[in-house]
């Protein structure tokens, strides 16, 4: 066995424990100069951790880790977060990272019918009737940063934050920095993910007030630098009554903010923005962003603590909630016209 981990790999070739975890699973999504840079290391290191699978497969077990939003950063910290906790582990990490748009549940069924897999965890998921397609699987999954206590699975756990609750914060504290025109970019407001509980809370926020918020103040979109740009070019451009915006996601928030300058408005003098996730690029932009810190390293340590206690110890799942704050930065001000602070 090599006394290297995957971890000393990341560092040797100067990439995150991500990035070599996808070169490791012949994931696509890695630029052909990065992935030989990374083989370069493995080689020189005679790497033969307990992430380089692919060969081993059919005779050891493993965990499978399931990534849904590649363009995600947040999504990818926390993923990254994950594999650290688990470098320990007598499985190997088979990781999948698929498009915000895939199936995760017929990526699992698929890994399962590959691998021995004896547990899942699901970064980004969103609980649906997709999920049917695992009614008969018994192994124990858990998902982060979505509540699965309404799901069917008899043996699913889950770590989050209070989305609602949240959501709530955010408005409330655009509600009262003097902000009424408020727009929304988020997915699917219907989905019963922890993005629509997010809305919910933010519209809780508006009826304590006695405010409504106009169905056209939403927009959905994907989660990517490049879909919270061209969402804000096309949105404030034909809504200049606007003065903030809550993204769902710092990502979005921050493509947002680059097409705000092109608009040649100002942030957070001629409109505010909000985030959501707590990205560290975050605390590095000009304004920087006011945003919702997800707590990643909680997530990750909890998430397989729960994985293990349910392989190891056949214990009954559980649903855990975990802190998240509110980290009011220089993004977000009263708008032109108010008073308000």
């Amino acid at each position: 066995m090599s006394a290297y981990t995957i971890r000393d790999i990341a560092r040797l070739a100067g990439v995150s424990v991500t990035t070599v975890s996808r070169v490791l699973n012949h994931r696509p999504d890695v630029n052909e100069q990065t992935r030989k840079a990374v083989e370069r290391v493995i080689a020189e290191c005679h790497f033969v951790g307990n992430r380089n699978a692919r060969g081993l497969k059919q005779s050891r077990d493993a965990i499978g880790l399931i990534v849904r939003g590649r363009s995600n950063p947040f999504l990818s910290a926390l993923a990254e977060a994950i594999l650290e906790h688990a470098k320990s582990l007598p499985d190997y990490v088979l990781t999948e990272y698929i498009d915000e748009a895939d199936d995760e549940f017929l990526t699992a069924l698929h890994m399962s019918q590959q691998t021995r897999i004896r547990g899942f965890i699901f970064v980004g998921s969103r609980i649906d009737d997709r999920a049917k397609v695992l009614e008969n699987m018994e192994v124990p999954l858990v998902f982060t940063t979505v509540n699965g206590r309404a799901a069917s699975f008899r043996r699913a756990s889950s770590v989050a934050i209070d989305d609602r609750a949240m959501g709530r914060a955010v408005a409330e504290a655009m509600l009262s920095a003097g902000h009424r025109n408020i727009a929304v970019f988020g997915s699917d407001p219907l989905a019963g993910d922890s993005l629509s509980a997010r809305f919910q809370g933010f519209c809780d926020a508006f009826t304590d007030q006695g405010l409504i918020f106009m169905p056209s103040w939403y927009r959905v979109t994907r989660f990517s630098l490049q879909a919270g740009y061209d969402a804000a070019l096309s949105f404030f451009a034909d809504h200049p009554e606007m003065t903030a915006l809550f993204a769902m996601s710092d990502t979005v928030a921050l493509g947002a903010m680059r097409a705000l300058q092109d608009l040649g408005k100002n942030v957070p003098s001629d409109l505010s923005v909000v985030g959501f996730d707590g990205i560290d690029l975050g605390r590095f932009t000009a304004p920087r962003l006011t945003t919702v810190e997800q707590p990643v390293e909680e997530i990750a340590r909890q998430s397989i603590h729960l994985l293990l206690d349910m392989m190891e110890k056949n214990a009954s799942p559980r649903h855990l909630l975990v802190s998240a704050s509110f980290r009011r930065r220089e993004s977000l001000a009263a708008p032109p016209s108010s008073p308000a602070g």
